[in-house]
């Protein structure tokens, strides 16, 4: 089963969570930015988990603390790479999170062009639906308490759901519901 969202889902928590569950998730990354304009990203530094080090594009290893921080600092004073890299006088600094296989997994998997294909190919869905459903005043609260407001968004949903499988041909015949295969 495949779970589709947008970059606002891509938490490596949400991530793993869908693979634990036996998910694909087809959510779009978060983008990485560089300390430095232009520099290094994240996925540029080499993660060894079983070694517990990280090693900087210009080869330099350095440890994972328990806080999963790593440190560079002095080996950045005469590095050649120093200005795509960083613009602190101590040197570059990671704060690697805790799924950070997971999602360096999940980025490289969505240049994937398959990955992309079926992306694109239910996001717009997706995102027209919500806007449906906010669509007008629906964005507060029409009644005060739960389940009278519980109650309208399931009956908003559906009226939205059969809008939606009235245009993709659902008709009736003959006593029952069909959709029109194409």
């Amino acid at each position: 089963m495949q779970v589709l969202g947008d970059s606002a889902y891509g938490t490596g928590k949400l991530l793993a969570a869908a693979a634990e569950a036996g998910h694909t998730a087809i959510i779009k990354p978060w983008p990485l930015r560089p300390a430095v304009a232009g520099g290094f990203t994240l996925d540029e530094f080499t993660v060894d988990e079983a070694a517990g080090t990280v090693t900087c594009p210009n080869q330099v290893t350095r440890p994972i603390t328990r806080t999963r921080a790593v440190a560079f600092g002095a080996a950045c004073r005469g590095c050649p790479l120093r200005a795509r890299c960083t613009s602190s006088a101590r040197g570059r600094k990671l704060a690697l999170p805790p799924h950070d296989a997971l999602q360096r997994a999940h980025r490289a998997r969505a240049k994937d062009p398959e990955f992309q294909a079926v992306y694109r190919q239910h996001r717009p869905m997706v995102e027209r639906s919500i806007s449906w459903l906010v669509a007008g005043r629906n964005r507060r609260l029409r009644f005060v308490g739960t389940r009278r407001n519980d109650l309208w968004l399931h009956h908003r949903v559906a009226a939205l759901n059969l809008r939606r499988l009235l245009a993709l041909g659902l008709t009736r015949t003959t006593g029952s519901w069909a959709l029109a295969c194409t």
